[in-house]
């Protein structure tokens, strides 16, 4: 990951992965369009060569495991499409479904998942769509949810449909069995139950864990939804799995903590650096944490293959970066060294996703604008990845005034796309907020959500 932050510290900005239109048919989108109509401020969309009006705003929320480290994502339409196809035909529900496996197809999502799972809700027919076939199955949970509609197919074919998707090596969800009770004979074939906390108590839980241990022993629970880090821990010890929703960027009571051991020392050099400390004087410190010093003559080589001869002191390495690229180094460096464990790492993941947005939606604006967004989107969860107060997160870091302003929550340039960024990045934003904050930036929600899917491919792509 922190290669490729490098290669954007260098100016060398990796390729982001683009979104392609998926390849549905023009009849299929204009009966969608006259059956659902879309909204710009709701879903991004583009045209194709033939012109056919093509819906590309994908959402993902993080699925952690029990370490609280990320073991997958929930892919899905922005919810404002969700909600105005939910009592839409079944016809309707499989166009959408379509629309959203091409899109993953296209981002090649196999090679950007490594070895994390992607969870996808289609409806119950959708099994037999032959454009399952093109997803990468080993990653792949499929949630088949039943639509009111007549014409689902009946417990027995559904089962047969699931086993056969099995052997292709596709793994299976199952929404609460309590409450979609026509699931119930399908146990035995779940790999996840998935599970909202709102209607989860410890009575349910209870019953509910009675029913799994009788009939789908193998199954992992996955709990949606969770607002804050104590229902992730009523969660956790009811005995889940995997683990969704606000609380992975939730903020809690850091008061009384302080930097990491490795924080420190980086923030010493920081404000030793923003002093205007001479070349001399940052090589002696840096020479004394032998392991920061490996770091940053490892990563430099690995991103200055053309020059003629490798980097091998820590002077020459300071004389080759300069004053500006040390100090943003050293800002990257901070927010990965002691934000690299659990629920911190899929924070850090967040803030990246964030900064490459902000950064893609100011691509005519001078480089320090840029970067300056960039730092912005980064820090913007400076605190939930240190786990401490923001104000201790950037003391040491000397942030430039408009930066600091931003992440304060105070007018200025900077602010208007944090506030963009977060409103897109669950995908769970009102439409209309969603709108009149990119109208205050000067884009359309359209190009706000092109901009965040690729900032979401390239955070994931730098991961793996």
């Amino acid at each position: 990951m922190f290669k490729a932050l490098l290669d954007w510290l260098f100016g060398r900005r990796p390729a982001a992965a683009q979104a392609a239109a998926p390849a549905a048919t023009r009849q299929d989108f204009e009966q969608l369009n006259r059956n659902a109509p879309l909204r710009e401020a709701a879903v991004g969309d583009a045209h194709g060569e033939d012109g056919a009006a093509t819906v590309t705003y994908l959402c993902r929320e993080a699925v952690l495991g029990r370490d609280q480290r990320i073991a997958g994502y929930q892919f899905m339409l922005h919810e404002g499409t969700r909600n105005r196809i939910r009592h839409g035909s079944r016809r309707i529900h499989h166009l959408y479904a379509e629309v959203l496996v091409r899109n993953l197809v296209t981002a090649d999502i196999g090679r950007l998942l490594g070895h994390r799972l992607a969870f996808i809700e289609i409806p119950d027919s959708f099994l037999s769509h032959p454009c399952l076939a093109e997803l990468p199955a080993r990653n792949i949970v499929l949630i088949p949810m039943p639509h009111a509609e007549a014409g689902g197919p009946a417990t027995e074919t559904l089962g047969g449909a699931m086993a056969q998707l099995r052997q292709a090596g596709f793994r299976f969800g199952l929404p609460d069995p309590m409450i979609f009770s026509e699931f119930v004979p399908l146990l035995p074939q779940a790999d996840v139950i998935a599970l909202r906390a709102p209607t989860l108590d410890a009575r349910r839980g209870l019953q509910l864990g009675q029913m799994l241990a009788d009939a789908a022993p193998q199954a992992r629970l996955l709990v949606r939804d969770l607002p804050s880090l104590e229902d992730f821990r009523f969660a956790f010890k009811l005995g889940a799995n995997l683990f969704q929703g606000p609380f992975i960027t939730s903020r809690e009571d850091w008061s009384e903590h302080e930097l990491g051991p490795n924080t420190a020392r980086i923030a010493t050099l920081i404000g030793r650096l923003r002093l205007d400390g001479d070349t001399r004087e940052i090589a002696a410190m840096l020479k004394q944490d032998g392991a920061l010093s490996l770091r940053l003559l490892r990563y430099v080589n690995s991103v200055a293959g053309a020059h003629a001869e490798p980097i091998s002191s820590i002077e020459h390495t300071l004389v080759m970066l300069g004053h500006d690229r040390l100090y943003r180094w050293l800002v990257l460096l901070a927010c990965s060294t002691d934000g690299s464990q659990g629920r911190a790492a899929a924070a850090l993941e967040t803030a990246l996703v964030r900064a490459r947005m902000m950064e893609l939606l100011a691509e005519d604006q001078p480089v320090a604008q840029r970067e300056s967004l960039f730092l912005v989107g980064l820090l913007s969860l400076a605190d939930v990845i240190m786990q401490v107060p923001l104000e201790k997160a950037l003391a040491p870091l000397a942030l430039a005034p408009d930066v600091q302003a931003a992440l304060r929550g105070g007018e200025g340039p900077l602010r208007p796309l944090l506030e963009l960024a977060i409103a897109c990045e669950r995908g769970s934003a009102d439409s209309e907020q969603l709108q009149a904050v990119a109208e205050r930036c000067g884009v359309t929600p359209r190009q706000a959500s092109r901009c965040h899917i690729q900032a979401l491919l390239w955070a994931m792509d730098i991961q793996q």
